[in-house]
């Protein structure tokens, strides 16, 4: 897939004090984001594979990256993770949603290749900064650091939604208390998704 860009980027990234950037926003782009996509609507701004990089954003350029719901759908999950810290700049921050691997309608979705679970970024931070449970971060040499995880409970049911959200404040309250739910409630309680924000190692 060839890239098209649709804007002037060089300029923006010159002349813009603050770059923040949309990927796989779709239709939801929002205002002052430029909106990376690989279907060419109105408001995306670069129409790209990711699966083929970031190559048209430079080393450290962009201040917030928001990745919401894409990084399921991929092939190459490290490279993409490799390409998002690569182009973040050193105090920046990316912003992401990926579906927890207890969500019931995550296997409906025949895009959806890969799942995630309050461990899974972990494997790519240092041991010191991982949670009780540790887990090997030596099959890669990717290392970022995780700046919050909430894990979200949500329905299609209106009706069980303050019931789920009064459960995910509880289980959000601590970390330790995220680990008791996810090894021992999950299938109980399942969760929708984890929102997390993750940067630089300092």
């Amino acid at each position: 897939m060839e890239t098209l860009i649709k804007i002037n980027l060089d300029e923006i990234l010159k002349k813009e004090k603050y770059i923040a950037v949309d990927i796989g926003c779709g239709s939801k782009k929002k205002e002052g984001r430029i909106g990376v996509d690989k279907v060419d609507l109105p408001q995306i701004d670069i129409i790209a594979d990711i699966e083929n990089g970031l190559e048209f954003f430079p080393d450290g350029s962009v201040d917030e990256i928001h990745c919401r719901s894409v990084l399921e759908h991929v092939t190459n999950f490290e490279f993409i993770l490799r390409e998002m810290l690569r182009i973040i700049k050193k105090e920046g921050k990316i912003h992401i949603f990926v579906p927890h691997f207890s969500n019931p309608h995550y296997y409906s979705d025949p895009t959806h290749i890969r799942f995630f679970g309050l461990y899974t970024f972990y494997y790519f931070t240092d041991t010191e900064h991982q949670l009780r449970r540790k887990v090997p971060n030596f099959y890669s040499d990717i290392r970022l650091r995780i700046l919050s995880q909430k894990l979200v409970f949500r329905s299609t049911f209106k009706l069980i939604n303050p019931i789920k959200k009064a459960f995910g404040w509880l289980i959000n309250r601590s970390k330790l208390i995220q680990e008791y739910y996810e090894e021992n409630l999950v299938y109980i309680f399942p969760a929708h998704g984890i929102e997390m924000i993750m940067g630089h190692v300092d």
